[in-house]
């Protein structure tokens, strides 16, 4: 199992690859072209800021009323980073051995994922009964965002969330159906080692689209942290 830090390093450098997936696709090159550039990234953790001290940032409010809520109010299915859906571009971020679909340069059909929430390994095949057993997760859920701030966001900063690699992971499906909109008072990982990489993650997009925290959600990160002293908040 990854420690705290090589799972932080793990993401931050999958994040350089999705950057430069995303560079190449708007020039028209597929993914897979560029696989083989990713290298260790320069990291500047170090100006990062700790997950502790931007949770600090997040204010602390009650649940505002569900009412009126609808997923396709963020976004009418998977949105396009460059021209390749969401999903796939997820797939290609969070995947390896990864094979394209024959004739596609954005359509994985098959891969190997090692999955965070439950640190098991998943051969993931494109199809239409084995496709659900790879989801893509907002690790900070949609009605979540809904009922802390969401209600009064506009329609594009509602789509920029729902489709914001930041708040995207690839995960085991049933995994992602028990957790449903549970924020993180009620919900986390049964992979012990990779909560603090997920509330880190969870108060990052938070941060960044101004989404409020319940006050035992706090304490329920809070407590994760504190096992993790340090663990800094990943980029986006």
């Amino acid at each position: 199992m990854l420690s705290s830090t090589e799972l932080s390093n793990f993401y931050r450098s999958k994040k350089l690859f999705s950057l430069l997936v995303a560079a190449t696709l708007l020039l028209g090159v597929g993914p897979s072209s560029v696989a083989h550039a990713t290298t260790s990234h320069n990291s500047k953790s170090s100006s990062q800021p700790t997950a502790s001290s931007l949770l600090a940032t997040l204010k602390i409010k009650g649940r505002a009323p569900k009412t009126g809520y609808a997923r396709s109010l963020f976004s009418d299915g998977w949105g396009t980073i460059g021209s390749c859906d969401t999903r796939n571009f997820i797939l290609s971020r969070d995947l390896t051995n990864i094979v394209w679909r024959p004739g596609e340069t954005c359509i994985v059909a098959s891969g190997v994922l090692r999955e965070p929430y439950s640190g098991k390994t998943i051969h993931f095949v494109r199809g239409v009964k084995t496709s659900l057993a790879v989801q893509i997760d907002h690790v900070v859920p949609v009605s979540d965002a809904w009922q802390k701030g969401a209600q009064q966001w506009s329609s594009s900063k509602r789509y920029n969330f729902y489709n914001d690699p930041l708040n995207l992971l690839a995960v085991d499906g049933p995994l992602n159906g028990s957790k449903s909109d549970s924020d993180a008072a009620s919900w986390l990982p049964p992979n012990k080692g990779y909560r603090c990489a997920y509330v880190a993650r969870q108060i990052a997009v938070k941060a960044k689209y101004a989404v409020w925290v319940t006050a035992a959600e706090k304490v329920a990160m809070t407590s994760v942290l504190a096992r993790c002293a340090g663990f800094k908040a990943p980029r986006g």
